[in-house]
């Protein structure tokens, strides 16, 4: 406990010191957004709650504390939110059919022998739970990404204020393509990193390559990886559009008045 504590810290000094005010909300921010998932999975508990508009609430208030929170309220932040509404809505249903299709949900059978003692009859729909996963998995790379573009479009049209919505957009896409690559990659290794143990597991049972690739629990990550790196993905032309057309909206109407 005492090594978490200075951990944490280490952390908020050092935050605090090279962010200022931004760095000292952004480290608040890492426990608002873990008392928002403990909540949510707190109520998830409850079988009559639905566990895929917890998982979007939780998104809104996720989203919420990154962007206004931590960037104030602005024309960035404010695209940047709805670009991730619509980014998380799409994602969703897409998550929705490719797991229902692939049938990740629930226990693999390499966790039947430690959960048979337990009933199973619980009245939780296991698809929306795997979902609302995946979901949480990803939200916060993608608020990162959407702020990553808004924020320089939002200089680029400051500094060139009669740059074209169609320039201002393929400005934004430039930016996209810069951090997608760098963004899924570290996404990647992040997922990776934490799934060690699973590869070591493998390891101790003797899985062909073969078996690993067709076993519920890989696919159920990889999936998680995948669908990260879509929302990524999508996120940075829904983004540049959004912010294109609100900043130079903005602009044609004090023009014409």
């Amino acid at each position: 406990m005492n090594t978490l504590v200075w951990l944490a810290a280490i952390l908020c000094i050092l935050m605090v010191l090279i962010g200022g005010r931004k760095g000292a909300r952004s480290f608040i921010a890492l426990f608002l957004n873990f008392v928002v998932v403990l909540i949510t999975v707190i109520l998830m508990l409850n079988p009559h709650n639905d566990p895929i508009i917890l998982t979007l609430m939780a998104c809104i208030g996720i989203s919420s504390i990154n962007l206004f929170y931590i960037n104030r309220v602005n024309s960035k932040t404010g695209t940047a939110f709805v670009s991730t509404l619509i980014t998380i809505a799409i994602l969703l249903f897409l998550i929705y059919l490719i797991s229902k299709k692939t049938t990740i949900q629930g226990f693999s059978e390499e966790e039947v022998e430690e959960i048979s003692i337990f009933s199973l009859y619980i009245g939780v729909d296991f698809v929306k739970v795997g979902v609302s996963m995946i979901i949480m998995s990803t939200i916060g790379a993608i608020t990162d990404v959407a702020i990553a573009i808004t924020s320089p479009m939002r200089e680029v049209f400051l500094h060139h204020p009669h740059i074209g919505r169609k320039e201002l957009f393929c400005s934004g896409l430039n930016i996209g393509r810069d951090i997608l690559g760098s963004n899924t990659n570290t996404l990647f290794f992040a997922f990776i990193g934490g799934y060690m143990a699973l590869l070591l597991w493998f390891r101790d049972l003797s899985y062909s390559v073969g078996e690993i690739v067709n076993s519920k629990v890989f696919g159920a990550e990889m999936l998680t990886i995948f669908c990260a790196g879509i929302g990524i993905a999508i996120i940075i032309p829904i983004a540049s559009g959004i912010n294109a057309w609100f900043l130079t909206r903005n602009r044609d109407k004090q023009q014409i008045l």
